[in-house]
């Protein structure tokens, strides 16, 4: 007997975005790629910026360097790519302030029995960093960009973290906050909760969108995967 999309509407697990989504860390990464730019000779326009949200650190600093008119010399990108973890690094030694709800959010999942992955496009060892503030026992496992072989907007991220949770990534549900994650979490099949931050996502009939994360409950997690399950059937019609 085929299941209904009610039926099926179980979330296995949640895979968890991490900058703009979980912590306010894209304005330590704002300050960042600002004075990098300045250290280019050039200054940093709110549109370059918005295009670098989300975007994993190799394909950011293309998209910086041709943005920005500078010639993307290997040795000129690797560089910039070590004057900007450095500079985040400083930025996130401490405590990062969390989005709101956030905290809370996570403490639902987990209540629930649900497991949890974190799931970001950011370097390993600045996720260390950002993990003091989360807590590393919020999260059954966690996946960076430097980890699969090409990061948001690639599913690679979340293929990986569903794998990992011994789940498929059409049973989890994945919250974003930016067009570059959303783009990789609806490739892996995920239901997909979009919570924007610095920048507006498009709406989608196979997305669930809220403000913010204040007061989210299994059901919303719930009615993603039934989202995404009614959108793909009445695709199939």
């Amino acid at each position: 007997m085929t299941k209904g999309p009610d039926v099926m509407a179980q979330p296995a697990g949640v895979l968890w975005d991490m900058d703009g989504t979980l912590l306010d860390s894209e304005k330590l990464w704002d300050i960042g790629v600002r004075e990098l730019a300045r250290e280019l000779g050039r200054e940093m326009t709110q549109e370059i910026r918005h295009a670098l949200i989300g975007a994993s650190g190799t394909n950011a600093l293309r998209i910086m360097f041709t943005e920005l008119g500078v010639d993307p010399h290997p040795e000129a990108v690797e560089a910039a790519g070590l004057f900007l973890e450095e500079r985040v690094t400083e930025l996130m030694t401490g405590p990062i302030p969390w989005r709101p709800g956030a905290a809370e959010a996570l403490d639902m999942v987990r209540e629930a029995g649900l497991p949890c992955a974190l799931v970001t496009n950011t370097k390993r060892s600045l996720t260390e960093l950002a993990l003091e503030t989360l807590g590393r026992h919020r999260f059954d496992v966690t996946v960076c960009g430097d980890e699969v072989p090409h990061g948001k907007p690639d599913p690679a991220v979340y293929l990986r973290a569903a794998h990992l949770l011994g789940l498929d990534a059409r049973d989890c549900v994945a919250v974003e906050d930016s067009v570059t994650g959303v783009a990789a979490a609806t490739a892996a099949g995920c239901g997909v909760l979009v919570v924007p931050c610095e920048i507006p996502v498009p709406l989608d009939p196979a997305r669930t969108h809220r403000d913010t994360l204040i007061g989210l409950t299994r059901a919303d997690l719930e009615l993603c995967l039934r989202t995404r399950l009614r959108h793909a059937e009445s695709q199939s019609c």
